[in-house]
């Protein structure tokens, strides 16, 4: 369902242009492509259950509503540093949406690929993802918002405060996140019941474990105001002693790190921004 939501798919696409070096090279989406590679995770709604699964809290319930999040965008471009070149599968691959694009009269746009993956944690740390390549086509309306990279605004809805947040890729992720945990009525379709998979990725970035998809999610965590309470007490719980340090610093409540109420759970509500369009996603031609 995330792919189908105009508004997300919008600032995915933000963020992927800003990514992607897609206003800096011309020739990236129409000579040659581009890649984002997005890693899907799926958290508790209420952040106080992940929190005890973080800290591996003992009387965590066993069902968990969860909801989507946007954990990373890893991007790829022709001349990236560090970028191993496109197998000829993959290009053939690009080849032929780009065509596809252009018969249907999108000649002036960029298109590249997005893959979406997946992964969860086994018991025993067995790391098992599911992923999908689709189309990328960026419409003007997003070029234009990439260019004029309007500033976040966002009102924590208890306080009434506001804050501003600078557009780049990475607070385009936080903003669809934000807005995906805004959703309380799940009227997004992204919320269902985690799975022990779900939720062993968190316990693994709780424990500081390296694995992918436990590295992938602190290194959210990091990014992501929301989590900064979080991340500097497990950084103080960290001693010989480890689970007892754990257990003593464990927050049991966390305040908003926007607004520090402590009822609002972080729920600093993206506002929409004045100049957006929000441009619809065409299903039939797997925008």
């Amino acid at each position: 369902m995330f792919s189908v939501n105009p508004l997300l798919m919008m600032y995915l696409k933000v963020a992927i242009v800003l990514d992607c070096n897609v206003l800096n090279n011309p020739r990236i989406g129409f000579e040659v492509p581009f890649i984002a590679s997005v890693d899907i995770g799926f958290e508790p709604s209420d952040i106080f259950d992940f929190v005890g699964l973080y800290f591996d809290d003992k009387i965590v319930r066993e069902k968990l509503q969860g909801m989507v999040q946007v954990n990373a965008l890893t991007p790829w471009y022709p001349g990236m540093h560090g970028g191993r070149p496109l197998t000829p599968q993959r290009l053939n691959q690009w080849r032929e949406i780009r065509a596809k694009h252009n018969a249907e009269g999108y000649t002036k746009d960029p298109v590249g690929l997005l893959d979406f993956s997946s992964s969860g944690l086994s018991n025993n740390n067995r790391t098992v993802t599911y992923a999908i390549s689709v189309g990328c086509h960026i419409p003007p309306v997003i070029l234009e918002m990439a260019m004029e990279r309007e500033p976040f605004v966002r009102v924590c809805p208890l306080a009434g405060t506001r804050f501003k947040q600078p557009m780049n890729a990475m607070t385009c992720l936080e903003y669809i996140n934000i807005h995906i945990r805004a959703d309380t009525q799940n009227q997004l379709r992204l919320r269902s019941e985690m799975t022990e998979q779900d939720k062993e990725i968190i316990r693994a970035a709780g424990r500081d474990d390296d694995d992918v998809p436990a590295r992938v999610l602190k290194e959210k965590m990091e990014r992501e105001i929301m989590y900064n309470n979080i991340v500097r007490q497990n950084q103080g719980a960290r001693s010989p002693d480890t689970h007892r340090a754990r257990q003593k610093m464990r927050p049991r409540r966390s305040p908003c790190p926007f607004c520090g109420t402590w009822v609002c759970k972080g729920l600093a509500t993206p506002i929409t921004q004045p100049k957006v369009r929000v441009c619809v996603w065409d299903g039939e031609k797997g925008q």
